[in-house]
């Protein structure tokens, strides 16, 4: 009985997700002098409220917000400043660095590979870079002189491991304390910043170390996501910019999206700021973990997967848009349906986070977390390092993102009030 109702759970998802891709599949993202019927105007209002008190009350800096339901832009703000010390404002269109908010778009990468046929998701990483064969898994480790011992891993990691971040490659930077001492000692990079190395060199030294776990058995967040980002180069034969800029960028006209952000775009970009011990907002600096500020505008030839890319909000609404359309904007199709479909299905067998499953690059809302929140199970989300946010409910038809340029931040609900703010103005 148990296996039926499950069963027909399962059935119904993937019903209303062929239903919401086929209503959204010419969707594209326009501004409108028609108000949106399904929206209470005065109620989404309150993001101004909410924006300009976090700016008033010296809890950031700046901020920008797009919001899009049924393709239509119904609130498009900058709030505060894109630089404080220079009071420029904020405009809409300023410039972000959105470091993991890179991930989505290169695990898009990936799978319009495996739409090209060049590749298996369950293929083994060793088949393209053979360093990841016979790997091991750390078994003790000494924080004295970060010795340590392995066992062997009991099978290759795969395509769909590093996706769903269950291959055991942990983060460089911020990972755990073990993991971070390895990778440290070998010259991982975390991604952020500009990085003096050569991709496939530092992938390669990856593959030799041991993973965190046993693949496939947890969830950690890590440089998986990098390692895709190198396979792209490797099996394309292409710089990861230039494949993303040809089959993603430049056929949805997301002119604005960059890992080299182009001299004539360098007076949009924002400031980015952090916090002191009495946690006063201040600029950062490039002792804040190595990272360069200004590296968005910094000739780079190491195209980190994971975080690289820098953006706006509406070019970031335009690539959810696709996803939402299942893999097709306008007259261009990115993605087929069906590996669309597969992106925003559900691959594990356990809560990541608890609540939340994780698609092949975007966190997905179940039952359990859409109990919790105002999102509806299927929305697809994520952020980045540096205080941005976006998710998308295919339910509503609804895009959000919310972008800010600063961490830590002592008042970090601001996302969340966001989101609440949003939903509350539906009708």
């Amino acid at each position: 009985m148990t296996f039926i109702i499950k069963t027909k759970k399962l059935c119904m998802a993937v019903c209303m997700a062929l239903s919401i891709i086929a209503c959204n599949a010419q969707t594209t993202i326009r501004t409108g002098s028609t108000p949106n019927p399904d929206v209470d105007y005065k109620k989404l209002a309150n993001i101004d409220t909410l924006a300009n008190g976090y700016v008033n009350r010296n809890w950031i800096k700046g901020v920008a917000t797009i919001v899009v339901k049924n393709g239509q832009i119904i609130q498009y703000k900058g709030y505060g400043y894109a630089d404080a010390a220079s009071e420029k404002p904020m405009q809409k269109n300023s410039i972000f660095r959105i470091a993991s908010q890179t991930k989505a778009i290169v695990s898009t990468g990936i799978l319009i590979l495996y739409d090209q046929g060049k590749l298996s998701l369950n293929d083994p990483v060793s088949k393209y870079i053979p360093e990841f064969a016979h790997e091991t898994v750390l078994d003790k480790f000494n924080a004295e002189d970060t010795t340590y011992t392995t066992v062997a891993a009991k099978r290759d990691i795969t395509i769909k491991d590093l996706l769903t971040h269950t291959a055991g490659i942990d983060y460089a930077g911020i990972g755990s304390d073990n993991m971070k001492a390895i990778y440290a000692k070998n010259n991982i990079p975390s991604g952020l910043g500009v990085i003096d190395a050569d991709l496939l060199t530092t992938v390669k030294t990856l593959g030799k170390l041991p993973l965190a776990f046993q693949p496939g058995t947890q969830w950690r967040y890590g440089l998986n996501i990098d390692v895709l980002g190198c396979l792209i180069e490797v099996i394309s034969g292409m710089n990861l910019e230039d494949f993303l800029r040809e089959n993603i960028f430049e056929p949805l006209g997301m002119n604005d999206t960059w890992f080299n952000l182009p001299a004539d775009k360098s007076n949009r970009l924002t400031s980015v700021y952090t916090e002191d011990s009495l946690h006063n907002i201040i600029p950062w600096s490039k002792t804040n973990f190595g990272v360069d500020p200004t590296y968005p505008l910094i000739s780079k030839h190491y195209f980190s997967g994971g975080a690289g890319l820098s953006s706006t909000t509406y070019d970031y609404a335009v690539f959810l848009q696709m996803i939402m359309n299942g893999g097709s904007y306008g007259s261009k199709t990115i993605l087929s349906k069906r590996t669309t479909q597969m992106m925003l299905h559900p691959q594990l067998d356990f809560l990541f986070n608890g609540k939340n499953n994780f698609g092949l690059g975007f966190e997905i809302t179940t039952d359990k977390g859409s109990a919790d929140g105002s999102r509806n199970e299927g929305s697809f989300a994520w952020g980045g390092f540096f205080g941005t946010t976006y998710w998308a409910d295919p339910k509503e038809h609804l895009i959000c993102l919310i972008m800010t340029q600063q961490t830590p931040n002592s008042h970090n609900q601001l996302s969340q009030q966001f989101e609440q703010l949003v939903y509350a103005s539906l009708k």
